[in-house]
């Protein structure tokens, strides 16, 4: 048994459960990609992301610089708690 079930519209389109939605950490504007595997199709999550973005994300609008793992680590890790915050 799956963990949810859809419904195709006249257009085509499908509406993702929240669940699936949770599981795959996916929101407006995210990228899916659909491919097949033996008999089934599966669906992920993809990202596109260039590693300026992910500075950007980081460390803000700063000139990109060489940066040491610890700080890149720290770095993630505020912009994580920062993201992911309760309200």
């Amino acid at each position: 048994m799956g963990i949810a079930q859809s419904r195709v519209t006249a257009q085509g389109q499908v509406s993702i459960p929240a669940r699936v939605r949770q599981k795959l950490g996916i929101g407006p504007g995210s990228l899916l990609e659909w491919a097949e595997k033996g008999d089934d199709i599966v669906i992920r999550r993809i990202g596109q992301h260039t590693s300026e973005d992910v500075h950007r994300a980081v460390f803000g609008r700063r000139a990109a610089q060489a940066r040491r793992l610890d700080e890149l680590k720290e770095g993630i890790r505020k912009h994580m708690k920062k993201r992911h915050a309760r309200h």
